[in-house]
């Protein structure tokens, strides 16, 4: 067996006609003077939904997220890939989050964590870059050029900064069919230091007399400063302060939180974290990629309870798989099908939602999806962005009820 390793760009690569519409012309580049004067010009007004969409690229485990440790065809499938029930963080009904998901264990005991089981799509497909475009598509039968938020985005507005990617390369669930979302890579922005950097700063400071441009040029650098003290130091590719830098999750999560407390008119965002295609040794690998992302999302929730917009944010946690129940003579496991979800915010209403699949009752050894993740996004689509999800969903009419408070 050839093992392929994913990564966005190899995805992004490979996905064919939807990869070339996110990156065709429409996807704009932004910087932070934009930003900061799209959130003085137009801000984003405080009880507007925000979504931030976290994919998590190579199909997660599932069942190793979400643990169902005390049930035997779980631990006989699996032999030394299982956690034993005492191992895993007890959320009930015979289930237990894996070990490195401390932080979101907390969310769930506040009641601010939804755990969706079972979530997938019909007929399911074993490839990487089949399933991605499925999930960014939001289109399980025949392929198309749109994602889902970019359909979004067609539906209420050209306006590209009206969701932003802070991914390294703007996914495909971003672009649309006359606009693609703005793009905004964490890293590469590095100020001066010292007398020179506040003699840089100075530059910022409005002067009477001056001309059009010359008052352009001021608002940028003043701009790019107020950027940096309300996005933080993680805009920058060098920490020379000595701290440990964080993960690449957790910096884009502090961008998009820094963006949503300015006032930013963004109304959806893209994160991602990749490394999840565990074929072999997979209890380590993905605890720590697991505990990476507890160690971004916790924090990040945290952060947003504290602010009137921060409130009104939703954050999604998805992965383009699960996979397959049984481990494979690598102690790994090869691509499956359905899996949990994670939705989390101060609006969540927190606790489990879609029915948990079997284990014995398996569709040629892999889970029987249990929730449709259209029903998912339709409901992100109407409940958080405010949008009749036949716009961005056309043909499908389920939904899912009671998982906002």
């Amino acid at each position: 067996m050839t093992i392929v390793q994913v990564n966005r760009r190899r995805f992004l690569t490979a996905t064919g006609v939807t990869a070339a519409a996110a990156l065709a012309a429409g996807a704009t580049q932004v910087d932070w003077t934009r930003l900061m004067s799209a959130a003085q010009e137009n801000p984003l007004d405080p009880n507007a939904g925000v979504l931030v969409v976290v994919t998590l690229y190579g199909g997660n485990d599932g069942l190793n997220t979400v643990v169902p440790a005390g049930d035997s065809a779980y631990q006989n499938a699996r032999s030394e890939l299982a956690y034993k029930p005492e191992e895993v963080l007890d959320v009930g009904e015979g289930l237990g989050l894996n070990p490195g998901m401390k932080g979101l264990k907390s969310l769930w005991d506040g009641g601010k964590l939804a755990i969706l089981r079972g979530v997938g799509y019909p007929k399911p497909d074993h490839s990487h870059f089949r399933s991605m475009a499925i999930w960014q598509t939001a289109s399980p039968e025949t392929s198309v050029p749109t994602g889902w938020l970019g359909r979004w985005l067609d539906a209420t507005g050209d306006d590209p900064l009206r969701a932003v990617s802070v991914d390294p390369v703007l996914p495909p669930l971003l672009a649309g069919a006359r606009t693609a979302a703005a793009s905004l890579p964490v890293g590469g922005l590095t100020l001066p230091k010292g007398a020179l950097g506040t003699a840089f700063q100075g530059l910022g400071t409005a002067q009477a007399g001056e001309g059009y441009w010359q008052s352009r040029a001021a608002r940028s650098v003043g701009d790019l400063h107020r950027a940096v003290q309300t996005l933080g130091g993680h805009v920058s590719e060098k920490d020379t302060s000595g701290k440990k830098r964080p993960g690449e999750l957790a910096a884009q999560l502090d961008v998009v939180a820094g963006l949503i407390e300015a006032g930013v008119p963004s109304r959806a965002y893209s994160v991602s974290l990749g490394g999840f295609d565990t074929h072999a040794d997979e209890r380590g690998t993905q605890q720590r990629l697991l505990t990476e992302l507890d160690g971004a999302l916790t924090p990040f929730a945290q952060r947003l309870a504290k602010t009137d917009r921060g409130k009104q944010a939703v954050v999604m946690v998805y992965s383009e798989f699960g996979r397959r129940v049984t481990a494979n003579a690598s102690q790994g496991t090869d691509h499956g099908t359905a899996g949990p979800m994670f939705v989390l915010g101060q609006n969540v209403h927190g606790g489990f939602h879609g029915a948990e699949p079997s284990l014995t009752d398996l569709d040629d050894g892999d889970l029987k999806l249990t929730t449709d993740f259209r029903d998912v996004y339709a409901t992100m689509v109407e409940d958080v962005l405010g949008t009749d999800a036949g716009q961005v969903l056309p043909g499908h009419s389920g939904r899912m009820t009671g998982l906002f408070a």
